[in-house]
């Protein structure tokens, strides 16, 4: 008889260890599906390597194709999304084609063809105005480095006839609180624009000064993933 109770004592100790194993493991599961419900992304893509950054081209709003290279950028973006399992309901480019190709390139390797796709002049890269189609290194012969080096790398001092990263920021950050935040609270999204336009976003999403976000540089073809979540954004 006592060896009974034993063994009936032992089991109900066994089962209350592993009811309230279980029941941690399930508010450990509730908290995880609680994030991932609640969260959504949103990832900025540079276009490839472009004809024009191939010949060393200050290119602004003019319209070249990717090189080689830069379609091969474009699909190892798409390959690196692929293994982050995020099911974009829709891209946002601009109007111009190298921009277009990597976010279609990107959507084909992800096997995600038929998101929604808009096009914007909204996210366009800066506007090179009298620079525009010249050889940066003449540009530089012409100019003086010094001269080159403050139009390409200060904050709000733009080229003859250009757009300085202000310029850009005032133009492209409207466009994206009209157009895409209020979309990012259910919805996964993907941006596949320009180094100066992103970079525009990147300073609006980081809260990076004016003195910080002309140090960086954002690589082609490279995803910048945030998480939205309870009205913020984090970097993954």
């Amino acid at each position: 008889m006592t060896n009974g109770s034993d063994k009936y004592h032992l089991l109900m100790r066994k089962s209350k260890k592993s009811i309230l194993k279980n029941c941690s493991k399930l508010i450990q599961y509730k908290d995880y599906f609680k994030d991932i419900m609640n969260s959504n992304y949103l990832v900025l893509v540079r276009h490839g390597q472009s004809e024009w950054n191939e010949k060393n081209l200050f290119t602004g709003w003019r319209n070249p194709g990717l090189t080689e290279k830069g379609v091969y950028e474009a699909h190892a973006a798409g390959k690196a999304l692929k293994k982050q399992n995020i099911i974009f309901d829709l891209m946002f480019t601009s109007d111009l084609i190298r921009a277009q190709l990597t976010g279609e390139i990107i959507l084909k390797e992800m096997g995600q063809t038929k998101t929604k796709t808009i096009k914007d002049k909204g996210l366009n890269e800066r506007a090179y105005g009298d620079l525009t189609g010249m050889d940066k290194d003449e540009a530089r012969a012409k100019f003086g480095n010094d001269q080159v080096h403050i139009w390409r790398r200060s904050y709000d001092i733009s080229p003859p006839g250009g757009e300085s990263l202000k310029d850009t920021y005032n133009r492209v950050i409207p466009f994206f609180k009209e157009n895409i935040e209020p979309k990012i609270s259910s919805k996964n999204i993907l941006i596949a624009a320009h180094g100066n336009s992103l970079r525009a976003l990147v300073k609006h999403l980081e809260n990076i000064s004016e003195q910080e976000i002309v140090q960086i540089e954002i690589a082609t073809g490279v995803p910048i993933i945030y998480k939205f979540s309870d009205g913020s954004y984090t970097k993954q």
